[in-house]
């Protein structure tokens, strides 16, 4: 399963790339590049897919993704408006003697980790927004010395999460578009009874072959992933609706509440109602729902 390699455009007078991507540029299939990507997400909300890691992403969410690490962010809904300021640098941009400089031993070890996708928290994420907030409009000098800043920040607190486990390989042509198809198959019906032969078939492999490549080039099954896209779902609704947890498990995909109550906890490490509960307790927000 390959990703679309992206070639990204430089202005004449910019040495990286800043900009602001609203619905709907904003919407990109799985792809890579070489560039390193900061990314603030300033509206909407949806999934996140960094090599083999699935989550959810919401307003004010920073990652930091290093070069070739394939990933996609997708809306919750198609006719979500989501935008996203998004910073894209080559590791080379400050020319090819600046990383070597001894004063850089910590930036060098962030990108480093930033191989498999770091989402920012605590205090570094406020201070970052910030940061970000004023490069997408800075000009000149003040551009360079707003994404050091940004970089420092990150490498000095180490406040992040790491992602993705998937090895980092460069870009094979070959069959790119494939686990886009994957992607855009399992978002579009997820919320219904999904067999393995319904996804092999739209990537014309069979089932074997299917399961089998998947697991290689993700390090999980299929069904994980199925599952962890429901359960992304399932937590959207948990933090931004009053239903019932049996009407988010059902309207999240799963058959059973036993068996959505088994996969809520396998990938969040705690009940629904519990995310739910914790989520109102760090909001200060009115914790009433209806009756499970």
């Amino acid at each position: 399963m390959k990703p679309l390699v992206e070639k990204l455009p430089l202005a004449d007078d910019n040495s990286f790339v800043a900009n602001i991507h609203t619905t709907p540029k904003f919407e990109v299939p799985w792809h890579q590049h070489i560039e390193y990507e900061l990314i603030l997400f300033i509206k909407g909300a949806g999934h996140s897919y960094i090599g083999n890691y699935v989550g959810e992403f919401v307003e004010e969410d920073i990652f930091f993704l290093g070069s070739n690490l394939p990933h996609t962010f997708q809306k919750t809904t198609p006719d979500l408006i989501t935008s996203a300021i998004v910073i894209h640098f080559k590791e080379d941009f400050w020319g090819d003697a600046f990383l070597a400089l001894p004063e850089l031993k910590q930036i060098n070890k962030l990108f480093e980790k930033s191989v498999q996708g770091l989402y920012l928290e605590g205090t570094t994420k406020i201070e970052l927004g910030k940061i970000i907030r004023k490069l997408v409009e800075a000009k000149g000098f003040e551009r360079i010395v707003l994404l050091c800043q940004a970089l420092q920040v990150m490498a000095k607190r180490q406040e992040f999460k790491a992602l993705s486990t998937q090895e980092v390989k460069e870009f094979n042509p070959k069959n790119k578009n494939r686990l886009d198809i994957i992607f855009q198959f399992t978002l579009a019906n997820f919320q219904e009874t999904i067999k393995i032969g319904q996804v092999s078939k739209s990537v014309q492999m069979s089932i074997p072959a299917f399961c089998s490549y998947f697991k290689k080039s993700t390090k999980k099954t299929y069904i994980d992933f199925l599952n962890e896209i429901r359960v992304g779902y399932a937590c959207k609704q948990l933090v931004d609706s009053n239903k019932n947890i049996e009407t988010i498990c059902y309207e999240s995909g799963f058959n059973t509440l036993a068996n959505f109550n088994k996969q809520f906890l396998k990938v969040k490490k705690l009940t629904p109602s519990k995310y739910r509960k914790q989520f109102h307790e760090r909001m200060g927000a009115d914790t009433t729902v209806q009756p499970d």
